[in-house]
């Protein structure tokens, strides 16, 4: 039987994670309808998520084949390395050392080069501006697959992880019907401070469970693994600001 401990951070690693990926694909799918009209916008939309259907139904079969060991142990690696990856840029951000990432400014930037190909291929945009929405959601889409089937695969979680990664699309989605413009007021940068921390934790778990490793507490081992990453990544923001305040004049 699965313990709370075990589906609680599954959980919450799908809902944030998706909710970055989301947030960030809605701002450019949002550029797109403004400076094209929602036909383009929609379908590059549609388009994108009937892949990703696809990619789940495709994958979800081939998961059952794979010794669980060694699925663990891969995964395992994978999601370590991804969550260092997002832990890494979240730190260097909160440190100041390079800038946070702006919702607002990359809704310009998206808006700024349609308005440019309206200029210069007018003719050929609709078809722009949908490849620009539909490779959207497949980019951040497919992050959002993977963390699901990361978090989920080999404990029998990809269903909650699933649940948590909808959950979050849905409310982006709402949020945005609602509001028409780019959600900048998400705290971005501390959601992928949290989903880093939370990444690296199940990456060391499953790492560890792929190589026969009994963990004392079992399951309860990940929060014991997220509070170390945390502490960890808490210092070394710290550690990395003083350098740039003792820099600013």
């Amino acid at each position: 039987m699965m313990s709370w401990a075990t589906i609680a951070p599954a959980v919450t690693a799908a809902f944030l994670a998706s909710l970055v990926e989301a947030v960030e694909a809605l701002t450019i799918v949002l550029a797109v309808g403004t400076v094209r009209g929602w036909r383009p916008a929609l379908t590059g939309t549609g388009a994108g998520l009937a892949l990703l259907a696809l990619l789940v139904l495709a994958l979800g079969p081939l998961l059952d084949r794979v010794p669980l060991h060694a699925l663990q142990l891969v995964i395992g690696v994978l999601l370590l390395l991804f969550g260092l990856r997002w832990l890494r840029k979240a730190i260097l951000r909160s440190a100041g050392v390079i800038a946070l990432h702006d919702e607002t400014k990359a809704f310009a930037k998206e808006e700024a080069s349609l308005q440019a190909a309206e200029r210069s291929q007018e003719a050929h945009l609709d078809w722009i501006a949908g490849i620009t929405a539909f490779k959207a959601v497949v980019l951040e889409g497919l992050e959002v697959v993977f963390i699901v089937i990361a978090v989920g695969a080999g404990r029998g979680l990809l269903v909650p992880a699933a649940m948590g990664a909808l959950a979050a699309c849905v409310l982006v989605l709402l949020v945005g019907v609602i509001v028409h413009r780019p959600l900048a007021r998400v705290p971005e940068n501390t959601l992928k401070f949290g989903v880093g921390v939370m990444l690296s934790a199940f990456g060391v778990f499953w790492t560890g469970e792929g190589l026969g490793v009994d963990w004392p507490g079992q399951d309860l081992a990940i929060l014991a693994f997220a509070a170390i990453f945390l502490i960890a990544g808490v210092a070394t923001a710290r550690l990395a600001a003083r350098p740039v305040l003792e820099a600013s004049p």
